[in-house]
């Protein structure tokens, strides 16, 4: 039956152009996102920077740390330590060894990428004097050539606050890095932990005795030295919402092409259904039906899955380039056609395959259906399709719904943070959706029925002749359907939820702050502690000012978690955060206690071992817990802990909280403010415009991971909206010739075509809104455990806009065919048939 497959495909390959387009697409698709994230997960092969002279690096290391499980600027104890300086000692023995700090430290009004570094590393990575001399005293520094002149004072931004310095020389630029130099002893000031060594001594000898120290550091040679670069780490962090986002789009996306391929190559299946009686008539067997039908579903998977892996390919540039300007890619990430290599052929491979095993999916359920007709019966059943859907499609469309309306149900009751996950919720939303689709050909007759009531005293046969003929095709009006319900469904059930989840963010972060006033950095990653003294020494100010940290607790698994911490002074936190206290009191929270978020399970009155970043172990007793809002769940720490500078992640605050005491004079306290942070890197804002920037920080990568992944869907499904009603038009050539025949003019025909694919897609557009109810169940129990009260915000100006969009598209895919066959006489049209 091979054979015969292949001359039914060379006899009517205009019959699967609909099923190999959207195949075609479909494999693309997936094709393009599957390369695109193998060349994430392979950041670029630098060569050595900082210590591209240096023959032995020592860093800090833990072996058993994995940074891809732990947020973004989260290290490990070890690495947080830095290099134990008994080590130092050790390798002065072997020869000299050249101690490197890196730290924040940043020319008033510079870039705020700008480090630290003792003078006597330049040389290691090919800073070189363009003129002056090197830093001698602990007030003299060196500059990248065009930050300021030999011999200028400048202040320069550290986490010990505003310093004076003198520019003594200049060295040049270089791309990857824009450094300060100081002196070996003022580095030592402004930064004690040791971030690097390097060893000058015999191999041999610096080998033994880093091997001596343990696990605890790590001896870089060759490219491996590249790993000391900050390219090495960064490089990582600028794609790791890359990494993050690209899976849940191939999800969603494979998912939806999954679906709306099958039931494109279905439908054509049921398009033959006369072809495929008459085969029975003259004596194939049912088997025989199945392998001709599975045959051509071969032939045009291979076809279809290996032009669309190669158009994938072609397509990773695009894509790509959306990436970086939707802000989500670095914009040194490059993809493309001339940058292959064999590690991409795999996701190609893979695309290839699922187009195949789609193909033949799609035409199963069809092939085994048709093979079951008796020969007399198989004639009658192709001249009307009266056949709602079959068992298994109904069986699989009812666990899908009973499915999603217990996921909403788990998510609402008992996994309300699974909404805050991408990856997860996305998947989540598409079930229901899925599931309404598969039950679409039930639901098309009340649904029509419902959708024409209002309509049913209209004037003219037109209104009776669309309600009827919707009616005499549920299969067919269910698969046209179909694309316009995955748009606008899982479109609407994504974006409410994004913005639904943002604005309860916005809420929450709003009832978190009591302090009216803030501080907030100005062109700098922070504000500096000793800034925040300052201001808070203005008579009538007090000012909270949380040092960003990270602290390690015992997980009960023999092993350390580490969390986010907040440093400040225990007073401060009841005059500018209104926390949701569940147990204990802010009052009790003093020097040797810690108050923590109720989720973590730690009780009032536990004493809890803590291991801090600069090596030392304290025991912190629990004063009170609180309902943290989602990702606002730290620890908040008394202040005095923070005064090794170690301890901080970069030692600076990433906003301060500023309160006026009773009577104080507002505008001169204010104006006070402003003229002590002039030049500090912070400045003065009001607790709506903090909240206003803050939220919309918090909420850009998931706004961005939903929004893309909605993208992707929405221009595939417009695609298969067209593809679909072309394909079901074109086939309705004899339904045109019996109007023609009738008398109706070729006005008259458009028009009732025209309607047609409208209530089409109103049919998929209720079917979206049926699906979105189930969705909307776990939003709201998630939001109300999340957030308490929350408002539902959907956007309907969008959401109207895309059912719109559905909607031309669907009749321009009607119109098309059909004036195209009215420009044929209408004997001619029902002979085609």
């Amino acid at each position: 039956m091979l054979s015969v497959a292949l001359g039914t495909l060379r006899a009517r390959w205009v019959s699967f152009l609909g099923t190999i387009a959207a195949l075609v697409l479909a494999v693309a698709q997936l094709a393009a996102l599957g390369v695109v994230m193998v060349a994430a997960l392979q950041p670029p092969q630098r060569p050595p920077q900082r210590f591209a002279t240096a023959p032995n690096v020592v860093l800090p290391s833990d072996p058993s740390w994995d940074p891809a499980h732990h947020d973004l600027g989260v290290r490990s104890l070890t690495e947080a330590k830095g290099v134990p300086p008994t080590l130092v000692d050790k390798l002065a023995g072997t020869g000299r060894t050249i101690v490197d700090r890196t730290f924040y430290a940043q020319l008033a009004r510079g870039p705020k990428n700008q480090v630290g570094h003792p003078w006597p590393v330049a040389r290691f990575g090919g800073h070189t004097l363009r003129d002056g001399r090197a830093p001698r005293t602990d007030r003299e520094i060196v500059v990248a050539a065009g930050r300021a002149h030999t011999g200028e004072r400048v202040s320069v931004l550290t986490a010990a606050g505003p310093e004076s310095y003198t520019v003594v020389g200049t060295v040049s630029p270089v791309d990857w890095e824009d450094a300060i130099f100081f002196t070996t002893t003022e580095t030592a000031r402004l930064s004690p932990r040791i971030d690097a060594l390097v060893a000058l001594g015999p191999p041999e000898r610096v080998r033994a005795a880093v091997h001596e120290a343990g696990d605890t550091v790590q001896l870089l040679t060759g490219r491996a030295r590249h790993h000391a670069d900050a390219a090495a780490k960064d490089d990582r962090e600028a794609l790791d919402n890359t990494v993050t986002l690209l899976p849940v789009m191939a999800t969603v996306a494979g998912t939806t092409a999954v679906f709306v391929v099958a039931s494109t190559f279905a439908f054509s299946v049921v398009q033959r259904r006369r072809e495929i009686a008459l085969l029975r008539t003259v004596g194939a067997v049912g088997r025989q039906v199945r392998r001709m039908i599975y045959g051509e579903a071969l032939l045009v998977g291979c076809c279809a899955s290996a032009l669309g892996s190669l158009l994938g390919l072609l397509a990773t540039g695009p894509l790509t380039s959306l990436l970086i300007r939707m802000d989500i890619a670095p914009p040194w990430f490059d993809v493309g056609p001339a940058s292959a290599s064999w590690s991409m052929m795999a996701p190609l491979g893979a695309a290839f395959l699922t187009g195949v095993l789609v193909a033949l999916g799609g035409a199963m359920a069809a092939a085994h259906r048709a093979s079951r007709i008796q020969p007399m019966e198989a004639l009658r059943e192709a001249a009307v399709d009266d056949s709602a859907t079959t068992p298994g499609r109904t069986v699989l469309g009812v666990a899908g719904i009973a499915g999603g309306l217990g996921t909403a149900c788990w998510i609402g009751l008992a996994a309300p943070r699974t909404a805050l996950s991408p990856t997860a919720y996305v998947v989540c939303l598409m079930v229901p959706v899925v599931a309404t689709a598969l039950l679409a050909p039930l639901v098309v007759g009340p649904l029509v029925r419902l959708l024409m009531w209002p309509l049913r005293r209209l004037p003219g046969p037109h209104t009776m002749l669309v309600r009827q003929s919707t009616l005499a095709a549920r299969r067919r009006t269910a698969a046209t359907a179909a694309p316009v319900l995955l748009t606008v469904g899982l479109t609407l059930s994504l974006l409410t939820a994004t913005n639904s989840l943002g604005a309860a963010r916005d809420h929450g972060l709003r009832g978190t702050i009591s302090a009216p006033y803030a501080l907030v950095p100005d062109g700098t990653p922070g504000i500096s502690p000793a800034v925040a003294a300052r201001v808070d020494r203005i008579e009538g100010v007090q000012v909270a000012a949380p040092v960003l940290t990270t602290v390690y607790l015992p997980d009960g698994d023999n092993r350390l978690e580490e969390i986010d911490g907040l440093a400040l002074e225990p007073a401060a936190l009841s005059r500018t955060m209104r926390l949701k206290v569940v147990h204990g009191s802010l009052g009790d929270f003093g020097d040797n206690s810690m108050v923590v978020a109720e989720q973590w399970g730690r009780k009032v009155g536990d004493r809890v071992p803590v291991h801090l970043a600069d090596g030392r172990h304290i025991t912190l007793k629990v004063a009170a817990t609180y309902a943290a809002p989602p990702g606002g769940d730290v620890a908040y720490l008394p202040e005095s802990l923070a005064d090794t500078g170690v301890f901080a992640r970069d030692g600076l605050a990433r906003r301060g909280y500023l309160a006026l005491s009773p009577g104080t004079d507002r505008e001169r306290a204010l104006t006070a403010v402003r003229t002590v942070v002039e030049g500090s890197g912070a400045h003065l804002t009001t607790r709506d415009d903090l909240v206003t920037a803050e939220a919309a920080y918090a909420r850009q990568l998931t706004e961005t991971r939903q929004r893309s992944t909605a993208v992707i869907v929405v221009l595939f499904c417009f695609l298969a909206i067209l593809n679909t009603l072309l394909m079901a038009t074109a086939d309705r050539r004899s339904d045109l010739a019996v109007l023609r025949l009738a008398g109706a003019t070729p006005r008259q025909v458009l028009r009732f075509f025209v309607a047609e694919s409208l209530l089409v897609s109103a049919v998929g557009t209720a079917l979206a809104a049926l699906a979105f109810g189930v969705n909307l169940i776990g939003l709201v129990g998630a939001l109300h455990a999340l957030f308490g009260t929350a408002p539902i915000a959907v956007p309907y100006a969008l959401i109207a806009s895309i059912a719109a969009v559905s909607g031309m598209l669907a009749v321009a895919g009607t119109v098309l065919p059909v004036t195209a066959a009215l420009r044929r006489r209408a004997m001619d049209t029902a002979g085609d048939r």
